[in-house]
């Protein structure tokens, strides 16, 4: 009988112990909201490398509006995503993630080189029509969905 007594706690402590265990990937999901990723560009790449700040130095007079338009948070199973874009008559000229997942270091790993990939992408196609990245499949998803709700906003 005290055998069996024994096991019994025994056992019932080892599951408190094993469903008390918190990993990595539990709990609150944290994320970088004090973290910025930019595109590597300047908004003003066709002048030829001059230094003049106006926006509309380039062009034949009239100055092209500039704005800039912050997508939906896309929230995924890894943590919120948001990109925010500046568009220049009609051009994305930078774009930056304001939300990314960063709980653990993996999404710190797994997103220092999928977001300025994902960020020159669509710096190139000048639409939401770019690769995902592989291994960030879930940061590429919510990065689109955010990405093309700010298209939408700035109507291009």
């Amino acid at each position: 009988m005290r055998r069996i007594v024994l096991w019994v706690l025994s056992t019932l402590s080892v599951l408190v112990l094993l469903f008390g265990y918190h990993t990595s990937t539990s709990g609150p999901m944290a994320t970088s909201a004090s973290t910025v990723i930019e595109s590597p560009v300047t908004a003003d790449t066709s002048s030829g490398g001059g230094s003049s700040p106006d926006p509309g130095a380039g062009s034949s007079g009239s100055r092209a509006t500039t704005s800039t338009v912050t997508g939906d948070v896309a929230t995924t199973q890894w943590g919120p995503v948001q990109v925010e874009l500046t568009v220049d008559g009609g051009t994305i000229t930078k774009v930056s993630v304001l939300q990314y997942p960063s709980g653990n270091p993996r999404d710190t790993e797994i997103n220092s080189y999928a977001l300025p990939i994902l960020v020159q992408e669509t710096l190139d196609a000048q639409s939401a029509s770019i690769d995902m990245v592989s291994g960030a499949t879930v940061t590429s998803t919510g990065y689109l969905q955010s990405l093309q709700s700010a298209l939408d906003q700035a109507g291009v």
